[in-house]
């Protein structure tokens, strides 16, 4: 552990370049890791935030295939929307880089030669899928089949995304190509290894030993399993068309497996940032630090240290505190599915409202287990809480102060031993919020800061300044000071969390940006400071706000259910002449009503051109019968008449069902005259 650091590196968890960003992952890496850095400038901490566009995964090949564009095309959409996103959210990056620029193909190609030649890797020539029909050897994102730990038949030849296994593509049980579809054969080719298992005595020294109680359980448990599994060489290159190639003679057509390079792509955006990028990764007292999810802690904490070791010349990560994963309304976040809130929409619907998003997600962040968002506790923690507690107390201090002094701080006098108790817990609430954010407990130093805002609510409810204001207005002068005091606290321990509210809040103050040492003085506001006129910090969020965002997710949800049906198996075979028996003909609804005492029941007459004649239909769910009246349909009208609710019904309407259940009607394209058969 790096004790006293000069300086920081903090990184987040490159994104791919493939998608939106959304609440999970701004829950499991984004938000926490902005939290930690913003609090670190406060701290007046030398820190470089770093982050960028990982541009040369697999999903970036098959988005671009999907989509049928260039690799290049996909990554600079989504990279250009992802940094956008970022900005408007005020995720405080220093930079926001991207793997595919030349510096970092410079960096990660040197790093690889580095280790190329001090004899780090392990040649092998090994046998790998390759797809016959697309002519081409198959990444391990390009093969799915069935997992063999869990029996899931769309798992990955690298991971089972159903029971988070960590797989190779051999592992799988009939495997196929997602190329083509077709069954993969092995062939041979030549790849370089890092040989993970000559690391495991040093792993286990560093981590097992080394971090015992310092990192985070999941993060500690996770790599001990796989360090008391044994390490198996990996490799890191790959027979790809898209990445950046490998550097030495005899690698035509590979390139850097995604998980050597993508790392060093933290490397190379502090290059592109600073000339002195060498002190935020080569001195010891630099202190490194990951933000990652819990999906991404192997690479983080055994691949790239594994690296970093090799390598020689860069200092480790003192930490990462990998989060786990964040559901949404009790399901699995997956963007397969488009189940989730695209972090870009969110922006678009709630506008001003980023500071709203951020506290829900730092309230319920998965710290310690997977976290449930839900729009309905969103709402409430923001009428409940961001409105009612931390907005009221702001606006009763700073509307009473303009009404009673004219905008002017006004002087405290003597101090009750109540007065005493709450200064004494305003000086003491930075140190607690910080020993928190410290530590990464960013939810609990949340949860303090809302106590705070608390403890100025009840200081208010308790003395009641606008009673006592008629007959002791020289007290009340010392209760509104230290509830401006409060106030001035809050706008600066709020920053980390909250930094357009905390902006919004300093303004009302007329208080320049102070650093953390500044929150919880006594006299943070002097006397006779002016502050500026009061703001709503919150609004109320409505019902019909938040039911959108769920109908949005419930027509998700059909919509996943429709593209996922499967289809009734063909009944048994009929001969012609048991066809030929159906007499099917077009008919118009002349009249429709329901049938008394039934849900499902409509009564119908129908001119079919042969007749008039009375049809009892199980469609009144879907139809209403104003509705239907004039309407062609399909009618069976050599059915046996059958008696129906004491309704004589004389065939049957010819109906499509849908896959959530949903009628219509089978008819003709066009107006054809009654009677006209169908065959």
């Amino acid at each position: 552990m790096t004790n006293n650091p000069k300086r920081y590196t903090v990184t987040a968890a490159l994104p791919y370049a493939n998608g939106p960003v959304h609440i999970g992952h701004l829950a499991g890496v984004y938000l926490p890791a902005d939290i930690y850095v913003r609090y670190l400038r406060l701290q007046n901490r030398d820190v470089k935030f770093i982050c960028g566009s990982d541009e040369h995964g697999v999903p970036i090949t098959i988005r671009a295939k999907k989509e049928g564009i260039t690799p290049q095309q996909v990554v600079d959409k989504y990279h250009e929307l992802i940094r956008d996103s970022f900005k408007d959210f005020n995720i405080s990056f220093d930079i926001y880089d991207r793997t595919s620029s030349e510096i970092h193909a410079e960096t990660a190609g040197d790093f690889f030669k580095k280790l190329y030649e001090d004899g780090k890797f392990i040649e092998q020539t090994t046998q790998q899928y390759y797809d016959e029909k697309a002519q081409q050897f198959l990444a391990d994102r390009y093969i799915v089949g069935t997992c063999p730990k869990c029996g899931n038949e769309n798992a990955y030849g690298d991971q089972c995304e159903a029971c988070g296994t960590s797989l190779n593509a051999t592992d799988l049980i009939n495997p196929k190509s997602t190329l083509s579809g077709a069954v993969p054969v092995m062939r041979e080719t030549k790849h370089w290894y890092l040989p993970l298992n000559e690391y495991e005595p040093w792993l286990r020294e560093w981590i097992v030993e080394g971090h015992k109680g310092d990192w985070k359980p999941n993060v500690y448990g996770q790599c001990k399993s796989w360090i008391d599994q044994g390490l198996q060489p990996r490799a890191v290159t790959r027979d790809l068309d898209w990445g950046v190639p490998v550097p030495v003679e005899g690698a035509e057509g590979k390139v850097l497996y995604v998980w050597f390079d993508a790392p060093i792509g933290y490397i190379s955006a502090t290059k592109a940032l600073t000339d002195d990028w060498e002190k935020y990764w080569k001195d010891e007292e630099s202190k490194l630090v990951h933000f990652i999810g819990k999906d991404n802690i192997v690479f983080h904490c055994i691949i790239f240290p594994s690296m970093l070791k090799a390598h020689g010349d860069y200092i480790l990560p003192d930490n990462v505190p990998a989060n786990e994963f964040l559901n949404l309304e009790g399901d699995k976040i997956s963007t397969s599915r488009n189940w989730a809130v695209w972090l870009h929409e969110y922006l678009q619907d709630f506008p001003g409202k980023g500071d709203v998003l951020r506290y829900v997600l730092a309230a319920n962040a998965p710290e310690t287990k997977d976290n449930d968002f839900t729009w309905k506790d969103y709402q409430a923690r923001n009428n409940n809480e961001l409105l009612a507690i931390l907005g009221n107390f702001i606006n009763r201090a700073v509307v009473l102060t303009q009404k009673y002094y004219e905008g002017a701080v006004p002087a405290r006098g003597e101090l009750t031993e109540y007065d005493k108790e709450v200064l004494g817990v305003l000086e003491g609430m930075p140190l607690v919020i910080a020993s928190y954010i410290e530590r990464y407990r960013f939810r609990d130093a949340l949860g303090e800061l809302m106590n705070l805002a608390r403890l100025g609510n009840k200081y208010l409810a308790d003395t009641e300044p606008w009673k006592l204001i008629k007959t002791d207005a020289e007290r009340v002068k010392t209760i509104m000071n230290i509830a401006l005091q409060i106030s001035g606290s809050l706008a600066i321990l709020m920053e980390p969390f909250l930094p357009d509210s905390a902006a919004k809040l300093r303004g009302m103050l007329s208080m320049n940006p102070a650093m953390w040492a500044d929150a919880g003085a006594a006299n943070l506001l002097p006397a006779g400071h002016i502050i500026g006129k009061p703001e709503l910090l919150f609004e109320k969020i409505e019902d019909t706000a938040v039911d959108a965002q769920v109908q949005k997710l419930l027509d998700t949800k059909k919509a996943n259910e429709l593209a996922n049906a499967t289809v009734e198996p063909a009944k048994e075979n009929i001969t012609f002449d048991d066809f030929t028996k159906l007499d099917v003909r077009v008919g118009t609804i002349i009249e429709a009503e329901k049938v008394a005492k039934t849900k499902k029941l409509l009564k119908l007459k129908v001119d079919t051109g042969i007749d008039q004649r009375t049809v009892v239909s199980g469609i009144a769910e879907f139809f209403k019968p104003e509705d239907i009246v004039g309407q062609q349909v399909s009618i069976l009208v050599n059915l046996a008449p059958r008696d129906i609710k004491g309704i004589t019904s004389q065939g049957m309407i010819l109906m499509a069902e849908n896959a959530d259940g949903s009628l219509a009607f089978v008819q003709p394209s066009k107006q054809i005259t009654n009677g006209g058969t169908v065959s």
